[in-house]
């Protein structure tokens, strides 16, 4: 606890908030956001445990999308059609929201396109006979074909020579998205407030009493935008999941351009910076992966080298530059949490991998919970 504290910074950063808000990530900075609009004289804080948004938020590999062929078809195992749809309507509503709220070009948002690659035949013509099904099923939401085949124009190696092309998926650059919902936050008057590790909070009849590693905050209510670190406040069906990437050394005259998924989106890469970046292999140890610790297994690593060098760049030397995970929030279920749990607290999480896809309108729905 941190006892050094002045007037100045008692009156003007720790004194009592109207709104306080934990985790700043997508879901916490765009309810801080929006909140603020409908409350301008309200006191609302946003309290991060790390120097930076500790879980996916600056940590994802920047995929604006909302689902392959494959994925959809694993997400009909446990759900209906029709909440597959409104998984799928709630991620592109979302993604038009960041893009509307932040700018394209404050995001560096390009429209290449994704693809579904496959390792067998057998994925592959099980996937493409359902195209034109889900063509259909989501018509009414893009009113275009969603999904097409293509060939292996990228000429990536050990793959089906065919893969699936999604004309409306595209890819942003995750660390500006970031920098702009934290600017948007700021420029309303939301503090940010980073390295506050809280512990636990207790509910009065008016306020919340938060308890943190920097001693105690009051607010009238308390938001929970904690996703993938959920259990560690609450006991919602809300699992860790590390997501670990690495990315390449800048290679010249690269011509890959686009987001590639694999196996039900468990592999994905794209362009960037002239580089590669590469990520995935969860379902190498789904038991291991269950966790909210950072780091990096040499089965995934290795698996995401084979990878890089027997698919995706197979005639070049490429080095790798940086490693690195981030922790999502997912459970038996898509779809994300978002509700009041008592009289002052309210959550937002389990985003299931997609944050850049639904953080923003999450982010949104949780400041509308509020009176």
């Amino acid at each position: 606890m941190n006892t050094n504290i002045s007037y100045w910074e008692h009156d003007s950063f720790l004194k009592s908030y109207d709104f306080l808000i934990i985790g700043a990530g997508i879901v916490g900075l765009s309810a801080a956001y929006f909140l603020k609009k409908k409350n301008p004289t309200a006191r609302i804080a946003v309290l991060e445990k790390g120097f930076l948004p500790s879980g996916a938020s600056t940590k994802n590999a920047g995929f604006a999308c909302f689902g392959s062929v494959s994925e959809l078809l694993s997400d009909l195992k446990n759900h209906s059609e029709e909440e597959v749809f409104q998984l799928v309507k709630k991620r592109w509503e979302g993604l038009q929201l960041l893009r509307k709220l932040l700018g394209n070009k404050n995001i560096d948002y390009q429209h290449n396109y994704g693809y579904e690659l496959f390792f067998d035949s057998n994925s592959f013509e099980k996937c493409t006979s359902k195209i034109a099904h889900f063509n259909k099923l989501l018509l009414p939401l893009f009113k275009d074909n969603v999904f097409a085949t293509v060939e292996n124009k990228f000429h990536f190696k050990n793959i089906h020579p065919n893969y699936i092309v999604n004309q409306f998926e595209g890819q942003i650059d995750t660390g500006k998205m970031m920098v702009q919902l934290l600017k948007k936050a700021q420029e309303k008057g939301v503090k940010i407030l980073n390295n506050v590790v809280v512990d636990n909070f207790s509910e009065e009849a008016s306020q919340v009493k938060i308890k943190s590693n920097q001693g105690q905050f009051t607010a009238s209510k308390l938001l929970i935008a904690t996703n993938g670190f959920t259990k560690e406040l609450l006991n919602e069906k809300v699992k860790p999941a590390r997501a670990q990437v690495l990315i390449t050394k800048p290679i010249e005259n690269l011509k890959i351009k686009g987001t590639f998924h694999l196996e039900e989106g468990y592999y994905y890469f794209r362009n960037i910076d002239n580089r590669i970046l590469l990520g995935g292999g969860r379902n190498l140890d789904f038991t291991t992966e269950e966790t909210s610790q950072f780091g990096q297994t040499e089965i995934i690593q290795n698996k995401l080298e084979e990878i890089l060098k027997t698919t995706i760049l197979p005639n070049l030397e490429v080095e790798i530059e940086h490693r690195w995970s981030g922790i999502m929030g997912v459970g038996n279920q898509k779809k994300p949490i978002v509700k009041q749990l008592s009289n002052n607290v309210f959550c937002g999480v389990r985003l299931g991998g997609m944050g850049v896809a639904i953080g923003s309108l999450i982010g949104k729905e949780l400041a509308e919970l509020i009176d």
